[in-house]
């Protein structure tokens, strides 16, 4: 294996494919990154086995000698990172010895046989369906944040994606709230997974501009192709709650708030609230609301929500501040509406005359 090649170019496809990469992989193997250098190009390989992410890069290189080699993916970011010069050349010079030069420096890297690296299907089947890249980004970001920290219920630490009808719901939730975004989509199929977290967070730091991106979704894994980089990852075993009366009951009591000015509420409410539970009370009524915190430690706050518009019968609810907060970062709209039905009930946050973004938060029960 013999190239040269530009680093900046090879810098930005290590640092994406290398995010599959586990350092604390029980196959050693798998802590490295496979370079298989073909006729047309660089491929570069990682996996953990829960993911795997694969690219080609054809343009501003230059192949000497095909070839192939497994490089540690730890040492070899690194030196690509920092060595000098605008172009790169790499040489596997005796067995898997690998020999990176630039303008001043020389690495000798011990590498690994490419064909203890495991064979990764990344063939193209299952149902297929495609969407604009930057929506797909946005329904993570705006689901992701919800998904469990808890491993006891797995299917919770991920996304659920379901197709039907010409519609793509994603729902993440960790029981204690849930976000749930909704799209229209062109594709006639139907599906109901759930897409690790993990994964998830990596597909996001791959897209960089706004493209098409195609999901070929099969029983147990997923496959996305986006530009010039495939990323499979397994899909989590097990079936999401129902959480449709979630979302379907929208309550009987409204509130309508700049979300800027209920955000910075919460922040100076929180300043006094406990840092574990971080528990806010909402005081409401049609002619007055009031945001409040205390904690016998510390002391107490009331924020009057001068901006609220409020109706319904007067109501008092206690919940978490952070949710709400990232509720409301979520929708992410200069209004918001709160949609109540009792105080220990569930309660929606969405834009106003909004849904297909839904926030939901449950209360919890202050003395």
């Amino acid at each position: 294996m013999d190239f040269n090649i530009n680093r900046l170019v090879l810098l930005d496809a290590l640092t994406k494919v290398s995010r599959a990469v586990s350092l604390k992989s029980p196959l050693p193997i798998l802590t490295g990154i496979k370079f298989d250098l073909l006729e047309d190009g660089l491929v570069l390989t990682a996996s953990d086995s829960d993911i795997s992410i694969q690219t080609t890069i054809n343009e501003g290189i230059i192949i000497n000698q095909t070839g192939s080699v497994v490089l540690s993916s730890k040492y070899i970011l690194e030196i690509i990172r920092k060595i000098d010069g605008d172009t790169v050349h790499i040489q596997v010079v005796d067995g898997t010895l690998t020999r990176i030069t630039s303008e001043s420096s020389l690495f000798d890297l011990n590498g690994s046989k490419s064909f203890d690296f495991p064979r990764i299907d990344l063939n193209k089947n299952g149902k297929h369906f495609s969407m604009k890249s930057y929506d797909f980004k946005k329904i993570i970001e705006k689901t992701l944040f919800a998904t469990s920290e808890q491993e006891t219920r797995p299917v919770l630490t991920g996304v659920n994606f379901k197709v039907d009808q010409h519609k793509l719901v994603c729902i993440a939730t960790d029981s204690y709230r849930l976000a749930q975004v909704s799209m229209p989509i062109e594709d006639d199929i139907q599906f109901n997974i759930v897409i690790p977290k993990k994964s998830l967070n990596q597909i996001i730091h791959i897209i960089e501009k706004d493209e098409m991106i195609d999901l070929y979704v099969s029983d147990r894994k997923v496959l996305f192709v986006i530009g010039q980089y495939l990323v499979l990852t397994r899909l989590i075993d097990g079936t999401y709650p129902n959480t449709s009366r979630l979302v379907e009951d929208q309550g009987s009591y409204t509130m309508s708030i700049n979300s800027s000015a209920l955000l910075g509420a919460i922040s100076r409410a929180s300043l006094l609230s406990d840092e574990q539970s971080n528990i806010v009370k909402l005081t409401m009524s049609p002619d007055e609301n009031v945001l409040s915190s205390y904690s016998q430690e510390i002391g107490s706050v009331e924020e009057n929500l001068t901006k609220a518009f409020y109706k319904g019968e007067p109501m008092t609810i206690s919940f978490s501040a952070k949710y709400l907060a990232d509720a409301i970062r979520s929708i992410g709209t200069e209004t918001i509406q709160l949609r109540f039905t009792e105080k220990m009930r569930p309660f929606q946050i969405t834009g106003l005359d909004v849904n297909d973004n839904i926030q939901v938060v449950l209360p919890v029960r202050t003395y």
